[in-house]
């Protein structure tokens, strides 16, 4: 928010960790929203709406980091469109692989069922088979979409005035979908913005793969259907189902195929043979390495690094070492999402933040 006249709203949807007293006395430049129940995402990202008085609103996920000029651009983006665009973003997970909902299409019955029975996996460049995430389009150039991700929506206010906010019938996954469909149907447009990147962690909500997290995904886009194609939308909707159920069951098998019980012999050779890296300026290295060493991490190597590195030493390479944790400070989180990109999903990444009292990342 440098160089941005804003605000910040966060609504908590009644949360049981202690958010409340940990917040209580802190960042008192943000407005906070302490629901009494779950609300659900539409309904809190609402609240918000009606509380906001800028030009440009942003829904973002809490489970993000986004780079230092990533609003600026974004707003830049916008404004060569006339105001008259939406704006979704190229998004990482914690391990920095790319997120392919980061660009999508509207559901349809052939490219949903295509996702649902993995067709898209085997042909992820496909503009039939990956259709639904829009797998032939270039993941590092701007491209206009259908649909943009709930995680990270910049939408000018003057759209939002004509479409409104989330459907608050979507209690989790698909009010995304549904908002993007509205702003098309209003005449406006939707663009996928790789010019930047943010780290989405995902998973907090609904642990992916899980039965929970089948029935809501697919629950969700029943809704859409129904809303949104009418009576041509009842075979689609009863494949939905029969996805469902199908999808589910694949899913509680590969859990049991795939459970094995960690013993502490596992764990302890695990931390034992680990090989660590903490990255970044010397003040956050003691930082860091303080909350690794209590943590139990050990072997660990230390690198000063800054905004002017060009890359990761050649001895920080997979094989050789299995987690690195970046320290964000004099190295900016613009630096580390780019270097994250250079060893997505080959090495452990994990994050501090300047002045925190933790590390953190998707594991």
């Amino acid at each position: 928010m440098k160089n941005i006249e804003g605000e910040i709203i966060v609504v908590d949807n009644n949360s049981t960790d202690g958010s409340f007293e940990f917040f209580q006395n802190r960042f008192s430049e943000v407005n906070f929203i302490w629901n009494s129940n779950n609300s659900g995402f539409a309904k809190a990202n609402n609240q918000a709406l009606k509380m906001a008085k800028g030009q440009y609103i942003l829904f973002l996920n809490p489970d993000t980091i986004v780079p230092e000029d990533c609003f600026e651009k974004c707003i830049f983006f916008i404004k060569t469109k006339n105001n008259n665009c939406a704006v979704g973003i190229k998004m990482i997970d914690g391990q920095g692989r790319f997120l392919k909902e980061s660009k999508r299409s509207f559901p349809s019955p052939f490219p949903s069922l295509y996702k649902l029975f993995g067709f898209s996996k085997l042909f992820p460049h496909s503009k039939i088979f990956s259709k639904y995430n829009l797998g032939s389009l270039d993941e590092n150039k701007n491209h206009e979409v259908d649909v943009l991700a709930g995680a990270f929506m910049m939408i000018p206010k003057k759209i939002l005035d004509i479409t409104g906010g989330f459907d608050e019938d979507f209690f989790m996954y698909g009010e995304d979908i549904d908002l993007s469909y509205r702003i098309q149907k209003a005449g406006f447009k939707n663009y996928y913005f790789a010019e930047s990147t943010i780290i989405h962690f995902k998973g907090e909500s609904t642990k992916k793969g899980t039965l929970n997290y089948v029935v809501i995904f697919y629950k969700a886009m029943s809704i859409f259907v129904k809303k949104h194609y009418g009576k041509r939308g009842g075979l689609f909707s009863f494949f939905i189902h029969v996805a469902i159920v199908i999808r589910a069951s694949m899913s509680a098998f590969s859990r049991l195929l795939k459970f094995k019980p960690k013993t502490s012999k596992d764990m302890t050779k695990g931390n034992a043979a680990c090989s660590v890296v903490i990255a970044g300026n010397q003040e956050n290295l003691e930082n860091a390495k303080q909350i690794a060493e209590a943590s139990g991490r050990k072997n660990i190597k230390y690198y000063r690094m800054e905004n002017n590195t060009t890359g990761l030493p050649t001895d920080i390479q997979p094989g050789q070492v299995k987690e690195i944790i970046f320290c964000e400070g004099k190295l900016s989180f613009k630096k580390i999402i780019e270097m994250m990109q250079e060893i997505a999903g080959k090495i452990n990444i994990q994050i501090y933040s300047s002045g925190s009292s933790a590390i953190y990342g998707s594991k």
